[in-house]
């Protein structure tokens, strides 16, 4: 209801205020908008002078020559393009490498994340006091680089696909253990609180009240981190990890005369990546919203 004592006056100048107030604080966020922009120009510019200084050659005398070495691979890759399904055969065995890498360290990596997620879960946790403790392990364990992970292992277990399927793992188990824990904080807690009340452990509270619920969305993230785990393990092999990257960088260091096998890796590394892209989506869009793309 409507003070009768408000006059007409009182009425304009309230309205009046409330006015200024808004003009003032949209003012207030333009001024803030405006020096956010100004301090991350600033650092854009500053950060890119001292990456120009650092760098091997100067990024302006460089920057026209930057097509020259695709346009010498495709070249190469032309003028050999008979020897090309000769060389995808020849480099498969690698790209099986490659997804067997990215494949168990997915496996390996969800496994870890998925206890420590329910670890570090208020509601679900079996020591609530150790939460802090799980979600900074995931913290360290995301991040820290998978390549200097790698670089590591490479350096004390030697060459090959191990280092690099432990290093993505670890890396997997702490960027999953954030999703998956996200996931189980929304769960419902009735069926766990049932399951307490008959006498059920910890893991039977999980493995039948909170695990069927989240289980969807746990498999599509875990779909989604094998797609970006098969990119990763190729990135890998540059360092000496096996795999399709490690023939690719053979290939590239050689240098021209092997460009040909350069452009057969770079074909199979795209092909695979989109088709795996394309089938994680669809299985992942039928696990969140039951249908395919």
């Amino acid at each position: 209801m409507t003070d009768a004592t408000m006059g007409p006056t009182q009425n304009g100048q309230t309205v009046d205020r409330i006015q200024a107030n808004y003009v003032a604080q949209m003012q207030r966020r333009r001024l803030y908008g405006g020096l956010t922009l100004m301090i991350f120009v600033l650092l854009m510019v500053s950060g890119f002078v001292v990456a120009d200084d650092r760098n091997a050659g100067g990024f302006w005398e460089g920057l026209h020559q930057i097509g020259d070495y695709p346009a010498e691979v495709l070249a190469e890759a032309w003028e050999k393009r008979a020897d090309l399904p000769a060389l995808i055969v020849k480099f498969f065995p690698a790209l099986i490498e490659t997804i067997n890498i990215a494949a168990v360290s997915t496996l390996l990596g969800a496994a870890i994340g998925l206890v420590l997620s329910l670890l570090s879960t208020r509601g679900l946790a079996r020591w609530p006091r150790l939460i802090a403790l799980f979600r900074r392990l995931m913290d360290i364990m995301r991040a820290v680089p998978e390549i200097v992970i790698a670089l590591v292992l490479i350096f004390v277990l030697g060459g090959g696909p191990v280092p690099a399927m432990i290093a993505i793992a670890i890396h997997t188990a702490g960027a999953l253990g954030k999703m998956f824990s996200e996931v189980a904080e929304n769960a419902d807690l009735k069926p766990v609180e049932g399951l307490a009340s008959t006498g059920a452990t910890w893991s039977q509270r999980m493995w039948l009240g909170v695990l069927p619920q989240v289980a969807p969305n746990y498999l599509s993230y875990a779909l989604l981190r094998f797609e970006i785990n098969i990119r990763a393990s190729a990135i890998l092999g540059f360092v000496g990890a096996g795999g399709l990257g490690y023939e690719l960088r053979n290939a590239m260091a050689w240098g021209p005369g092997r460009f040909d096998e350069a452009a057969a890796i770079f074909v199979l590394l795209f092909g695979t990546i989109v088709f795996f892209d394309q089938l994680s989506s669809r299985y992942r869009n039928r696990l969140t919203e039951g249908h395919a793309a």
